[in-house]
């Protein structure tokens, strides 16, 4: 099983707002969403392009390029012109760290 590796502060990461860590060259956007923290790839499956830093839209994210919707919590495509869903990942908040793990290939 991976590893947790610390994103930032707790406190850092004030809700609607969004960090991004590298994990063995998976990006990963860890987002604050009313006090909860989510983890999703950070990359648009439609055509490639980054979503953090996209407008979030209730729980979702909105791709900044074609505006494909994807679900923070889930991963699930929710507004074309994206079809596939994006990997999620775990997120835990030890000692005020929020910290993610990369389990795709575990």
């Amino acid at each position: 099983m991976s590893d947790w590796i610390d994103v930032a502060p707790a406190d850092d990461i004030a809700p609607g707002e969004y960090r991004t860590v590298n994990i063995d060259g998976a990006e990963i956007a860890v987002y604050n969403l009313d006090g909860r923290f989510y983890a999703i790839e950070d990359v648009c499956t439609h055509d490639g392009g980054c979503l953090a830093g996209g407008e979030l839209e209730g729980d979702e994210v909105v791709c900044p390029r074609h505006a494909a919707k994807f679900n923070i919590k889930t991963g699930e495509v929710t507004a074309p012109p994206a079809y596939e869903p994006v990997s999620i990942f775990p997120v835990q908040v030890t000692d005020g760290m929020v910290q993610v793990r990369d389990d795709r290939w575990d």
